[in-house]
């Protein structure tokens, strides 16, 4: 075996696109290996001894070189040569398609009630999948749809009235729908996701303030990635007018809501049977 190196993120991930290059001093290219899907290179091919340069090169990540001295066993072994993102951003996870768990997510809505206090929902049913672009991460892209009927405010009759005409109408238009297209990085760990966002019949641009939170090993022997967003709308803006102006031209409920996301995703298409 001539040349063995693993191609590693700096959260450990396999960067399966990279490729090693192999110079001389002189500056000719000696060898030319590409990474498998597990981030490693395996290369047959006998080496000369001598000093070399090694360079690690993948599209999105800034190229790392490094020198290096091949004995007369004709043997290199590069060891983990860890990339960081083009321009220094932070990473996401592997590249490839992850599923939204709704059971370990949550979609939940604030709005303000009489201008003093907050009332808190969720909607508890709905589906979603991430894929992170392999090439350039800004390509990544989410689609989720959630069912408008799923509306839970702890109170049955509050409830009932935003599944009414008045709100979300959920019989004429029983799906909320997002579908991304394109991020912007927006500082360590955070991305502006751009997309399109399906309400009450209307379709705007609503943009999401996404964290990163990191990945880990579930107990069904899958991996899961976390992300929190967050975001701001305006009723008006979706076509829901309703307001009830109670004492002192108070408005019963306010015209903005911000939502707010806490997603569980799984690596891979469909979710793990517990």
């Amino acid at each position: 075996m001539g040349l063995t190196a693993r191609i590693r993120t700096r959260d450990g991930w396999a960067v399966s696109h990279a490729v090693v290059t192999l110079a001389d001093t002189s500056g000719t290219q000696v060898l030319r290996a590409e990474a498998d899907a597990e981030g490693a290179v395996r290369s047959g091919t006998e080496l000369a001894p001598g000093a070399y340069t090694v360079i690690v090169t993948a599209v999105g990540y800034a190229p790392h070189a490094a020198g290096a001295i091949v004995t007369a066993s004709g043997r290199l072994d590069a060891g983990t040569v860890t990339l960081a993102r083009q321009g220094g951003g932070s990473e996401l996870p592997p590249p490839g398609t992850w599923t939204i768990d709704p059971a370990h997510s949550s979609v939940a809505a604030v709005a303000r009630h009489l201008g003093i206090s907050s009332v808190h929902g969720r909607f508890t049913e709905f589906t979603g999948s991430l894929e992170i672009a392999p090439d350039d991460v800004m390509k990544s892209r989410v689609e989720a749809v959630i069912r408008a009927a799923s509306i839970d405010t702890g109170n049955g009759m509050r409830d009932t009235h935003l599944k009414s005409a008045d709100f979300l109408d959920v019989g004429r238009f029983p799906e909320i729908t997002y579908r991304s297209a394109g991020l912007t990085a927006a500082g360590p760990d955070r991305w502006t996701v751009h997309g399109e966002l399906g309400l009450h019949g209307v379709v705007r641009p609503v943009d999401l303030d996404l964290s990163y939170l990191g990945t880990g090993a579930d107990p069904w022997g899958g991996t899961r990635a976390a992300f929190r967003a967050t975001t701001e709308l305006r009723r008006d803006d979706f076509a829901m007018h309703y307001n009830q102006v109670v004492q002192a031209g108070i408005a019963a409920i306010g015209t903005t809501l911000r939502v707010e996301l806490d997603i569980q995703a799984v690596q891979g298409e469909g979710l793990p049977q517990p």
